[in-house]
Order: C-alpha cells, then structure tokens, then sequence
C-alpha cells in the first residue's frame, strides 16, 4: 500500500539544537567542586540514579538536573556540603537557562525545505519556559504548525496529539535522537520513528533499536530525510 506522509514531527533538543553537551560541561563542574568528597565515577553513577528516581517528580529539564545535583551533592557529603556549593550549581543551572542556542548543521535548511511540503510538528519534553525559550531563539518557530510540549513521550502520548490533531499515525514521522521516547514510541502508536544519532545522548535516553520494524529508519543526519521521504513514498 503506498505511504503518503503528511506531518513530520521533531525531537527539540540535540536533534535541532545542542542539549546534552551543556548538561555534561555542568556534570564535570559538578564533579570538580565535590573532587574532595568522592571519585568521579562513583559520583556520576550517583548523580544518574538520582536524576532517575526523580525523574517522576521533577520531570525532564534542567531544572530536575539540578535539583538533583544538589540532592547527591548532600548524600555524598553525609550532609557536609557547603552552601558556597549549593550557590554554584544553582547558578550554573541559571547559566544553562540562558544558554544562547546553537542548530546542528543542515537542521535549518532541511526544516524550511520539508515546511513547504509537509505539516511540521515539535514535540519535545522537560520544562515548559526553557523550551519555549529555546524555540523561539532558534528562529524555526514560524516552520512548525504545531507545538507540543510534553512531560513525557510514550506510545499513548503519541496516540493522544495524533488524535488530538487529526494526524492518521500511518501518515506521520517522528525524528529524533533518543530510541526510547523519539523512535519507539511512534512507532508503537502506529507512526514512522526515524533515528538521527547524536555524539552525547544521555543514558536513560537509550534503549534497542527496533530493527526490524518496517516503520523504523536511521539517517546519519538530517539532511537526508528529504531523500528518506522521498524513498519511502515511492518505493511502497
């Protein structure tokens, strides 16, 4: 049965924009200023169980990052930490909240060519202000025609903005770099997920590729999805 796509939808961070790499420059500041208290290592490993106990209560976004820095940054320290501490992190999260935005290569010139063709969907998660922010300092905002910001991506949240917009799934792409909430997801609620590798993809991002699946597809980057479109609609 031949596919005709109507709605590409978009992944925000580390898909249009850098995300991961201020979050990692924050993680190693966070790690010198507790170097007298425990190895690197085994503060990480306790920074990511933290950000993934809380993740339920804080939800995605630096904000959560940072209150989670704060909660290992006492348990490592038995309680011991300095308030000048507590300072720097905050203020390095407010840093990481004015962080000017920087597009990955090829995104702006592939975002207008597909905006003349296709109905363009955001979806992204974490804190609704900070991606606001970040949309409109990208200059893409007036490309999408719709915006969705969520708490989290999962097959029924998929499901419900398909339903909500009027989107038949079968009909729709999702690109992004995380396999866990941009590429499964979709394709469980019954679109296309396409996956665009990042160099720093946070770990409780990853998950299996569904190989497989004759809904999946990868790209390098995504100056080839108009030539993965274009392949798929005329080869079904």
């Amino acid at each position: 049965m031949p596919v005709k796509f109507s709605t590409i939808a978009f992944d925000a961070d580390d898909t249009l924009w850098e995300n991961e790499a201020f979050f990692r420059l924050t993680q190693e500041r966070f790690a010198d200023l507790l170097a007298d208290y425990t190895e690197r290592d085994h503060l990480a490993e306790r920074l990511l169980d933290a950000e993934r106990r809380n993740l339920g209560q804080y939800g995605f976004g630096i904000k959560g990052f940072v209150l989670s820095m704060i909660e290992t940054a006492i348990d490592v320290t038995d309680e011991k930490v300095p308030a000048s501490v507590i300072r720097t992190l905050i203020e390095a999260g407010q840093d990481m909240l004015q962080h000017p935005i920087h597009l990955l290569e090829g995104v702006e010139e592939t975002v207008r060519a597909l905006a003349s063709s296709y109905d363009l969907l955001l979806v992204t998660k974490g804190d609704l202000l900070d991606q606001e922010r970040k949309l409109a300092q990208s200059g893409l905002g007036d490309l999408f025609d719709g915006v969705e910001i969520v708490s989290d991506k999962t097959a029924n949240v998929y499901s419900g903005i398909f339903d909500r917009r009027g989107i038949a799934p079968a009909e729709a792409m999702m690109i992004g770099n995380s396999m866990k909430s941009d590429v499964i997801p979709p394709i469980d609620a019954g679109a296309w997920g396409v996956y665009v590798p990042h160099g720093h993809t946070w770990e409780l991002e990853h998950a299996a590729p569904p190989a497989h699946h004759p809904q999946y597809r990868s790209v390098e980057n995504l100056g080839e999805i108009p030539g993965l479109l274009s392949e798929i609609q005329t080869s079904a």
